[in-house]
């Protein structure tokens, strides 16, 4: 058990039969009343965030959770595949349990949060910023450079990323997997 002096971002929790990752947490202390903790909660099954205010020290059920690496296979109807590097255990994870699943391409290593108890999979994290290359963009207009124009491009995983003008075909970018927003060009 833990309590709410023990919230950090990242923590799972276990409410009412459903587990939640706490995405932000804020203590609150108003100058009259007791204190209280507001925090963002995001439904590991679902992906919807919940907004719950605790009362100060009330609680809560803590889940022991594991990050295990594994390593990007391929994709099937059943969902998304990967291996573990060490032991070459393979699992499938749906594609609602996985953040940016449209930034994954084959090879690419991830974590993948596994409840410690029951062995179950909860959910999978990408890395924060990923390299890939351009393969489909309209050419920047020259002297179109005033503002900061962005233009839509395809990446090599089939996304859509908005780029700058100057970006062409073939280069390579980097790319934030929490947002989908562009980073920068990358030097090869």
């Amino acid at each position: 058990m833990a309590t709410t002096a023990d919230f950090r971002n990242g923590m799972c929790l276990e409410i009412e039969g459903q587990y939640y990752f706490i995405v932000e947490f804020l203590h609150v202390k108003p100058g009259k009343g007791p204190a209280f903790v507001r925090t963002k909660l995001k439904n590991v099954t679902t992906g919807r965030i919940l907004d719950k205010t605790w009362n100060s020290g009330v609680k809560v059920e803590e889940v022991r959770i594991e990050r295990r690496p594994y390593q990007y296979l391929y994709q099937d109807e059943m969902g998304y595949n990967f291996m573990h590097p060490e032991t070459f255990e393979q699992i499938t994870i749906p594609g609602a349990s996985i953040d940016g699943v449209q930034f994954l391409k084959d090879g690419d290593m991830v974590e993948v949060m596994v409840h410690a108890t029951s062995e179950t999979v909860l959910t999978c994290e990408l890395p924060p910023h990923v390299k890939l290359r351009v393969t489909y963009t309209e050419p920047g207009l020259k002297g179109d450079t005033a503002t900061n124009t962005l233009k839509p491009a395809t990446v090599e995983t089939g996304a859509e990323v908005r780029v700058p003008l100057f970006i062409q075909e073939g280069e390579l970018i980097e790319v934030d997997t929490r947002d989908g927003s562009y980073i920068g060009r990358v030097k090869e």
